[in-house]
C-alpha cells in the first residue's frame, strides 16, 4: 500500500473520531479522542519517517 494513501487513513480516521465524539457523544469523550489522534498523529509521522529514510537509502 502507498504512503500516501495510508496516511490519508490517518487524517481520515482522526477527522472521523472528532465528528463522531461531537455528534453523537456531544463531546463527552473530548479526552479520549484527543489521545487517540495524537496517537495516530505520530504513527503516522514515524510511518512518514521510515518511508523517507528508505527512499533515501535506495537513492544514495
Amino acid at each position: 500500500m502507498k504512503t500516501y494513501v495510508i496516511l490519508f487513513m490517518v487524517v481520515f480516521l482522526m477527522h472521523g473520531m472528532t465528528l463522531v465524539n461531537v455528534t453523537l457523544f456531544d463531546g463527552n469523550w473530548n479526552g479520549i479522542v484527543l489521545m487517540l489522534s495524537n496517537l495516530l498523529f505520530l504513527v503516522a509521522c514515524v510511518l512518514f519517517g521510515t518511508e523517507i529514510r528508505a527512499r533515501r537509502r535506495v537513492e544514495d
